[in-house]
């Protein structure tokens, strides 16, 4: 009888009620129990009620600051967004500092607010952005799919999914993201045998906008375009379909080695010019300033150089020098003379000057954790892109504020 009753104590429909509904509880709860990680902040449940969004950028210079810390950070993990570049999952690939995703972006004189993304997509309704560049603008592109995840997941309408140009659309509020990838802005040739050294020369026709991209701008309401890293690799630079120059380039070829910072200025001139040529273009298009590519430590990045800080850098511990700085100059000379061409036409240029708030952050790159540490690949630690969840994601927060002051 006893034993009876035992059994109908533990296994009656009451205790399997209560055990289960303790189960859900942890389950639903999972990130506040540390089973998922990093916990994200329960944030979208409070969007539909929280303040509106509005531009700070006529109170304080939003590009100049200082990183402070962020209790609340990150809004997503590798687990709540599967769109995460996998060379830029370092949540999923067991990078043990998680210190670097608790700190947000304080400009000097204001605060900046974060990236609503159920305000952003009411405030994007019925309009399209369009991203242009390298892996980087497809690093920021993720950041912001990841961001609006909190609300909504697009359909992928990409042509091709195997391709680096993608479309992504959110129904609900008839909005479109696409993706023109195009490293150089330039029309370009990949060289035959390239390797993963990256010692092919590609051939970057430096009087010819690439088409593929520049043809399309029209379509879109805002477009953001960004180059800079892909003109490292080695190159040879036609103008008039004559070979006139190269870089990383030896006496093989029977032109001078005009060096990587010709190519970059030049390219950004004519792909700054054809935008200002387009008759049709009436969205805004918005110029972002170069991502670091000096964080590497110890070396350079295929000879062993490495990023292992592990918290941000203050203002007046980081200062622009060498590839940077010619290519900074050289690329804000280019887009002021291009900025004063579209005002005469009646046009604005906007500017995404993001660079010395991403200087202070060499603890946000992916390193070694864009990998298994066992698996064999060809790959080099990466100090170039950015870690998602991470500091890019103050790109978002900016560009928010950017389209809010229009």
């Amino acid at each position: 009888m006893k034993l009876h009753w035992l059994v109908r104590f533990l296994f009656g429909p009451v205790p399997v009620y209560f055990s289960a509904l303790a189960i859900l509880i942890v389950l639903t709860n999972a990130q506040y129990f540390g089973l998922v990680g990093v916990g994200v902040a329960p944030r979208a449940a409070k969007l539909a009620s929280s303040t509106p969004v509005v531009s700070v950028m006529k109170y304080c210079d939003i590009f100049r600051g200082e990183w402070v810390p962020d209790a609340e950070a990150p809004y997503y993990n590798h687990k709540t967004c599967h769109m995460i570049q996998e060379h830029q999952n370092c949540l999923k690939y067991g990078r043990p500092d998680l210190g670097f995703l608790k700190w947000r972006w304080r400009p000097s004189g204001c605060e900046l607010p974060r990236f609503d993304p159920l305000q952003f997509l009411q405030f994007a309704r019925g309009k399209s952005l369009a991203f242009v560049g390298d892996s980087l603008a497809r690093n920021h592109m993720q950041s912001m799919l990841c961001l609006l995840s909190q609300v909504a997941y697009p359909k992928d309408m990409s042509a091709n999914p195997t391709t680096q140009n993608k479309v992504y659309h959110y129904r609900a509020y008839n909005f479109t993201i696409s993706m023109f990838w195009s490293p150089f802005l330039v029309r370009s040739r990949a060289p035959e045998n390239d390797g993963p050294a990256h010692l092919g020369h590609w051939s970057l026709y430096l009087d010819e906008p690439d088409e593929s991209w520049v043809s399309q701008m029209p379509r879109f309401d805002w477009v953001l375009v960004s180059a800079a890293n892909w003109f490292s690799r080695p190159s040879l630079f036609y103008e008039k379909r004559r070979l006139i120059g190269c870089s990383f380039c030896s006496r093989q070829y029977g032109v001078p080695d005009l060096t990587l910072y010709y190519s970059q200025r030049r390219a950004w001139r004519v792909a700054l010019r054809a935008i200002n040529d387009l008759d049709q273009l009436r969205g805004r298009v918005i110029v972002r300033m170069l991502s670091p590519m000096s964080h590497f430590e110890n070396g350079t990045w295929d000879q062993g150089g490495d990023c292992r800080r592990t918290q941000p850098m203050r203002a007046n511990e980081t200062s622009m020098e060498g590839r940077d700085l010619h290519f900074y100059t050289a690329q804000m000379e280019e887009f002021r003379t291009a900025e004063k061409d579209a005002r005469e036409k009646g046009r604005r240029l906007m500017l995404m000057d993001a660079t010395a708030a991403m200087m202070m952050r060499p603890d946000g790159h992916p390193s070694r954790y864009g990998h298994w540490p066992n698996e064999k690949v060809q790959l080099y630690n990466d100090c170039i892109h950015w870690c998602l969840p991470g500091p890019i994601d103050i790109w978002n927060d900016m560009l928010f504020q950017m389209l809010l002051a229009d």
